[in-house]
């Protein structure tokens, strides 16, 4: 029988079916093609890991794995493939006809074609005429960041950076540019963060960010006005990427350990000096050696939290296509102080999205932000003052408790352990942030763009101390009832800038790059609080501050105000190069600002800048050491915006409540502040000479500066008639104010080898500040006097501002000896030597000066095979402190409260009182190990991690100084950016010097 085939076809069919098939297998595979191939160092031939591998055009790609090896798959008609990895020159490679690529990368010591961050634009770093600097997250300080500010410590030549407040986790350090620029305005640079201008710090955490760029003198700095006195810093954050989804984990553990503490007695020391010392001292000392007065603990070690312990964690994500991408990141951080109650955790998220559409010609970016943190205040704002004065200059032998276990107290007697144990200080704060930028493309070369950002920033206040505390037992109003307070505060600001753009390139060598726009900023600041006494127990603490007894008798406090003011710009700037080796930049800014008086509203502000590249001219063609020498120069006026608004106003003020004729209390007002209708902005002029320069192959780079700057019409505060003024004081602008300085950066590739890489990296500065003038022909003031002397006595002002003399100067007696008695002398202007009860403020002179001369930085970074190890040492030299601690509290009539060992060594002689003289300057210079890390980046064969580095790290190792009071570094060697000009006063009570040990972790996957 016959088999039946189940499907039956005939012969030309199936040979048909069979070709069409094979042709279109054909065709789909025609339509790609798998690339496979190898990256390596060039000069090394070291395996490259983590090198980006794109289609030119696409945004998708792959990486290397830790071989260097690479597979894409590209389509048929693919031409160019583009190799990137940070630290090395982009390369295009043809993709030909073979289906093997190897690459080998140049090391990217050639950063010309760099984009730096200017004013509303980038520029290629190539055609910068002004003094510019950028930092990127390779260079940044890897000691563990509480403000990110510190990332660039020591960086870069001329921002000089000072933390009074040692690690205290809930301050900000001062930051200046250049050294100071005015004597009340702010000398705080001007902060911009993707745009948004006075940005809130808090808002960006160290993994967030892809570059700072500093504008450091007026013509880089005049597009922004009168905020621009102190400088620019422009921080850029990261965006997000093309390609598969990225994540990257950050994190880090840290510890305190305290470096170094005064020196003052302890218990037992203090027994022994009361048994051993002269009469007169020992008399003050000895009802305090027995009875009660038992103690023989460390009060001071039981203040710091020994088991601090702080934690930072960073996620991020990325990825997109060629239309959108993204980048969303998270984080949290606990950060510990070295003191008990001292600590501040915060959490938030930020994210970035950028988008592409009408053909590519319209594209947009969306950032959100926010921070929420809790910060325990307690240890920095008790109602005596600091923890660590209290610790430090109570009498050692006053006992901590009771003989029935509880705190001991006694009126006057501050018991800090007590402090920290029954009152409370808890601040809780949040901040969003959300910008957004449409930008449009018009025509060819033209864009126009509108940025817009709103930021909120509001803080919740509860401070209360127990019905047991010693503020609430011996308070004046209310002994022995709790006292509580609460606070909000609200600060908001908006920006509004549109801008239209232009860059076009002319006949391959004419370059014109320029942007103008229009700039608007609103801020709002609201805050009200409310105090009450008199609370019976402890149940409520704040959640119920209208039941205080304080309240029911009029007692109880309450208030609240609003501030708000509005600048609004019109701004412009251009750029041209010609064969990027001649090269020109013109600003022009022209601003009004209702902080100012009704008759100067607005002001102008304009820049020029020109740079010439020497090495691109055919006379330096044999030259071929000299990769680039560009010459620049550059003029630019700026503003001082820096006080606060209503300044040019008169306010009216409450004067009280009294009784009106029908018996009947009621609340008074009366004229607060003098009007000044001609109130105007401080302007700085500054020219700036400088040179960049790139040698033997860009191997040793570098920069130098020159700078000269003169600030006129000096806002201050002056004393008036009465009549025909109101008040005793009125806002002027008088004055003028001088600084020039020298500046040097540079970095050199010292070694590199296969396995072995150094590289290292220097900055120098130096700046001198002038008093000009101080008078006019109403306001006569040759000298003005500020500060105060911290710690015993009224001392006086420490430092004097005169015309014609260099800012800092200390002013005051000079020191000739002690008598046989141990009596102050001193001399007189005539050279004679007096007791203190015989000179005058005439027999005072500059004694010297509190102001650095020389700043020094250097950064040694070490890698060999899949280690790295980096050094960073930092310095300043040729200034004064007033050691304002030994005063008080190295002279036994301090006594019986504590006091230095000094007191009874090198300062036993003293038989007087407190006295301000030269005798307690001392030098304030220091060289700081301020940073060694240690790192190991692992080479996984896995598909799942991209990258993992392990490091270790140590801060505040040791520091070389002659001086003999706290760490200098802590001492504020530059301006207040608020409270005026008063650097180089130390005190007794600051926060310790610290040392910071910290394990971290980098990985991507």
């Amino acid at each position: 029988m016959r088999k039946k085939s189940l499907i039956k076809s005939p012969p030309r069919l199936q040979v048909l079916f069979l070709s069409i098939l094979l042709l279109f297998s054909i065709a789909a595979f025609a339509q790609t093609k798998k690339l496979t191939g190898r990256v390596n160092a060039s000069g090394t031939n070291t395996p490259l890991a983590n090198v980006t591998i794109q289609v030119k055009g696409s945004p998708s790609g792959v990486t290397t794995n830790e071989n260097g090896e690479f597979t894409i798959t590209v389509n048929a008609d693919a031409k160019t493939l583009v190799v990137s990895s940070v630290g090395y020159q982009t390369q295009e490679v043809s993709i030909g006809s073979s289906s093997t690529i190897n690459v080998l990368l140049q090391l990217s010591n050639n950063t010309l074609s760099d984009v730096v961050v200017v004013g509303y634009g980038t520029i290629r770093k190539g055609n910068v005429t002004a003094a510019v600097a950028q930092v990127k997250p390779a260079d940044f300080n890897q000691g563990g960041s509480r403000n990110v500010v510190d990332l660039i410590q020591g960086k870069v030549s001329g921002v000089n950076i000072t933390r009074t407040s040692g690690a205290d986790p809930n301050t900000s350090p001062t930051l200046q540019i250049r050294s100071s620029t005015s004597l009340s305005g702010s000398n705080s640079p001007l902060i911009v963060v993707d745009g948004i201008p006075v940005a809130n710090l808090d808002l960006i955490q160290q993994d967030d960010i892809a570059s700072f760029d500093i504008l450091k003198d007026g013509s880089a700095a005049a597009i922004y006005g009168t905020q621009a006195n102190g400088g620019v810093i422009l921080i850029t954050t990261k965006k997000g990427r093309g390609g598969p989804p990225r994540f990257d984990y950050n994190s880090y553990v840290s510890k305190l350990y305290i470096r170094d503490r005064p020196d003052f007695l302890t218990p037992q020391e203090y027994r022994q000096y009361a048994a051993t010392a002269p009469t007169a001292i020992a008399n003050k000392m000895l009802p305090y050696i027995s009875g009660v007065y038992n103690n023989n603990e460390d009060i001071y070690n039981d203040i710091i939290n020994h088991g601090n312990l702080s934690t930072y964690h960073n996620f991020a994500m990325t990825g997109g296509n060629a239309n959108a991408n993204y980048r969303a990141s998270v984080y949290y951080d606990n950060y510990e102080g070295l003191s008990k109650a001292n600590s501040r955790q915060q959490y938030g998220a930020r994210l970035s999205v950028n988008t592409k559409g009408l053909k590519d010609r319209l594209t947009t970016q969306l950032d959100l932000v926010s921070n929420f943190n809790r910060a325990n205040l307690m240890s920095t704002n008790l109602p005596e003052g600091s923890i660590w004065l209290a610790a430090e200059t109570r009498t050692p032998t006053t006992p901590i408790y009771d003989s029935t276990g509880k705190f001991y107290t006694s009126n006057g007697v501050h018991n800090p352990v007590s402090d920290l144990a029954q009152e409370s200080y808890i601040r809780d704060q949040n901040t969003l942030s959300a910008d957004g930028k449409i930008s449009l493309d018009l025509y060819k070369g033209i864009r126009a763009s509108v940025f817009g950002s709103v930021t909120r920033d509001s803080w919740n206040d509860d401070r209360y101390y127990d019905v047991n505390s010693d503020a609430s037992l011996y308070d004046g109003t209310y002994p022995g009832g709790a006292n509580a307070y609460k606070a909000n505060t609200l600060n908001t600001s908006y920006a509004f800038t549109p801008t239209l753009e232009y860059n076009h390139t002319f006949h391959e060598d004419h370059t014109i790059n320029a942007v103008a726009g229009y700039n608007y900023q609103y801020e709002m600041f609201s805050n009200w609080s409310a105090t009450n006494q008199g609370f019976d127990n402890d149940l409520t603490t704040t959640n119920d501050i209208g039941s205080g007894e304080a309240l029911g008798a009029g007692k109880a406090g309450l208030s609240s105000n609003k501030t708000a003011d509005k600048l609004i710009a019109f701004f412009g700037r251009v750029n041209y190069a010609y064969m990027d080796k001649y090269m020109l930049q013109l600003v022009f800014r022209r601003e009004g600002s209702t902080k100012f008086g009704a008759n100067h509203k607005w002001g102008n502000f304009p820049a020029v800048s020109a740079g010439w590249d020497m090495a691109k001219e055919s006379f330096m063609k044999s030259v071929s050491w000299v990769s680039q020498l560009k010459v620049r120069a550059g003029y630019g006026v700026t503003g001082n915006s820096g006080i606060s608004p209503y300044q040019s106003l008169v306010l009216l003020n409450t004067g009280g409540q009294y009784a009106n004729s029908d018996g009947t209390y009621r609340q008074t007002y009366g004229l607060g502040s003098n009007p000044n209708a001609n109130l105007k902005w401080e302007k700085k002029a500054e020219t700036n000479i400088g040179i960049d320069f790139g040698l033997f192959n860009n191997r040793l780079t570098g920069s130098i500066d020159l700078f000269n700057r003169k600030t006129t019409d000096l806002l201050y505060q002056y004393v008036t008639q009465n009549p025909p003024f109101v008040q005793t004081s009125i806002w002027e602008n008088i004055g003028a104010f001088s600084s020039k300085g020298i500046e040097l950066g540079l970095s050199a590739l010292i070694i590199k080898e296969k396995d072995f890489s150094w590289k290292m990296d220097g900055t120098f500065s130096t700046a001198k500040n002038k008093i000009l003038s101080l008078s006019s022909d109403q306001y006569k003031a040759s000298y003005i006097d500020v500060g105060g002397i911290p710690g015993n006595g009224a001392l006086g002002a420490p430092l004097r501002f005169y015309e014609g003399g260099n800012v800092g100067a200390f002013y005051g007696y000079r020191y000739a000896g002690l008598n046989d008695a141990g009596n102050w002398l001193f001399y007189k202007a005539d050279g004679s030597k007096v007791l203190s009860t015989q000179v005058s403020d005439n027999d005072k002179a500059i004694i010297g000066n509190a102001i650095p001369k020389y700043y020094i930085s250097w950064t040694n970074s070490f890698n060999y095979k899949n280690w790295d190890f980096r050094v960073f040492f930092r310095g300043r030299f040729d200034y004064q402190i007033l050691n304002a601690q030994d005063l008080s509290y190295g002279n036994p009539v301090a006594l019986p409260g504590n006091v230095l060992k000094s007191a009874f060594g090198r300062y036993a002689k003293i038989n007087d009182t407190y006295r301000y003289s030269n005798y307690y300057l001392q030098p304030g210079g220091f060289l700081k190990l301020d940073n060694i890390t240690l790192g190991y980046t692992f080479k996984l064969n896995t598909d799942y991690i991209r990258s993992l580095r392990l490091y270790a790290s140590a801060s505040g190792l040791a520091e070389f100084t002659r001086y003999r009071g706290n760490d200098p570094d802590l001492i504020s060697d530059q301006f207040s950016s608020t409270t005026g000009i008063t650097p180089g006063l130390d005190a007794a009570g600051t926060y310790p010097a610290t040392r910071n040990f910290l394990i971290g972790l980098n990985l991507g996957f």
